[in-house]
């Protein structure tokens, strides 16, 4: 009786931390900027460790130069980083996006695949870049735990796991399948502009009363 109680409490609890966030960010959306899934998954790639903002203002011209796959696909590596040296780590961004996009020319006719299986295969495409690219260009249900998602899971007591994949089966198992893509981008907007990882904006957050984090200070 009690163990029921408590999860009803819970449950009502997270219900009430989505509406506040969907009051919040109703727009919210992804930050990116991009007109198919293929140059979603260049962008994504790209964003590791570099903001958005910049990541979109290297890829405006980066994909007036390679319009698909293929130009990605036989440009040499030394190019490439020049092409994208502003996002960091241009190295291995691209060794892995020119490998993925020969991936996608050889085992895929040159098209993006849209399943999770396929797409973790491909170079430099992890668990969270596959949901991401499934949730926002395929609108496929997936929910992507980036650094943003996963400390606010774990401020929130959304999820108490210490390791990605934790943390998204619990987000997955709380959080209904229908808001999934959004409340990834809810979590992400607060995380960025409130609850940030250094000095969080606790004192202004609508969220305090329901967060464990502020509750436990």
């Amino acid at each position: 009786m009690i163990q029921s109680q408590r999860l009803k409490d819970e449950k009502l609890r997270i219900d009430k931390i989505l509406l506040i966030l969907n009051e919040l960010y109703p727009e919210a959306k992804a930050e990116l900027i991009y007109e198919n899934p293929f140059q979603l998954l260049i962008a994504t790639i790209l964003s590791a460790q570099c903001t958005d903002k910049r990541v979109n203002k290297v890829t405006e011209r980066l994909f007036k130069k390679y319009k698909g796959p293929e130009d990605f696909a036989k440009v040499e590596q030394k190019e490439l980083e020049n092409d994208i040296k502003e996002c960091g780590l241009f190295r291995n961004k691209s060794k892995n996006i020119i490998g993925a996009c020969r991936d996608i020319v050889e085992k895929h006719d040159g098209k993006l695949p849209d399943e999770f299986e396929k797409l973790v295969e491909l170079p430099g495409v992890g668990r969270k870049t596959a949901n991401v690219i499934l949730a926002n260009a395929f609108g496929k249900p997936a929910f992507a735990v980036d650094t943003h998602v996963f400390r606010l899971a774990r401020r929130l007591g959304l999820s108490d796991k210490k390791d990605v994949l934790g943390v998204e089966k619990d987000l997955m198992k709380k959080v209904p399948k229908e808001l999934w893509i959004k409340a990834h981008h809810w979590l992400i907007h607060h995380g960025r502009r409130v609850c940030k990882a250094r000095s969080p904006k606790c004192s202004e957050c609508s969220l305090k009363g329901l967060c464990l984090y502020f509750n436990e200070l």
